[in-house]
């Protein structure tokens, strides 16, 4: 089964950027619709960011242009770029690949915003 793994989450001061690293194992990633999602302790998991394989694009509505989705189809990978990042956007962000019956999750990564 393909995996999915997550890099570059950390800490960041209000106002700063971070780039998000999704990659995909195997050779299906061309049908996957990419995901961005993001959970905290007091909310349940929500949309930041997908991309179909058509390449459309849709964004949480706490998202308000701030962050960008892209996919390297290459690479395997889905990037999530986090610019203007609130105090607020601090959360585990975690990467989805689905495709019919496949719902493929990573572990996470923890994104924190704080000054």
């Amino acid at each position: 089964q393909a995996q999915v793994v997550e890099s570059g989450g950390g800490s960041v001061q209000p106002g700063g950027s971070l780039t998000l690293s999704c990659v995909v194992s195997g050779d299906q990633f061309t049908t996957y619709q990419m995901g961005w999602y993001r959970q905290t302790p007091e909310k349940e998991r929500d949309l930041v960011a997908l991309m179909t394989t058509r390449g459309e694009t849709r964004y949480g509505k706490a998202i308000k242009g701030r962050f960008t989705i892209s996919r390297d189809s290459v690479e395997n990978a889905v990037l999530l770029q986090m610019d203007n990042l609130k105090p607020e956007d601090t959360a585990i962000y975690y990467c989805n690949a689905a495709s019919g019956g496949i719902d493929l999750w990573g572990k996470g990564s923890r994104v924190t915003v704080s000054s």
